[in-house]
């Protein structure tokens, strides 16, 4: 099993937009891949699932484990969940 943590990049943490995007890439693998949130005593999420995703309430800057038994597929997935994805997002006070 591989795995890695990182840290939510994203403002909004792994809310819908972020959660949309890391659910399409890791609907291109054949493996599950799960994302668990360090120090959280947790089912984990499913990365194919955005609904899963969001129900973990990721916050930007906390830490979360990728997990899966194909370890290009954690690298994508972690990289995701570190990047910001909150871009076309638009400020209240514009």
């Amino acid at each position: 099993m591989a795995s890695r943590i990182v840290r939510v990049g994203s403002t909004v943490g792994l809310h819908a937009r972020p959660a949309a995007a890391i659910a399409d890439v890791a609907l291109t693998f054949n493996e599950e891949i799960m994302l668990h949130l360090v120090g959280e005593d947790d089912e984990g999420a499913d990365a194919s699932s955005s609904l899963m995703i969001m129900a973990l309430g990721a916050q930007q800057g906390d830490r979360v484990e990728v997990r899966s038994t194909n370890p290009k597929a954690v690298d994508a997935i972690a990289d995701l969940v570190a990047a910001n994805l909150d871009h076309g997002r638009r400020d209240a006070t514009l």
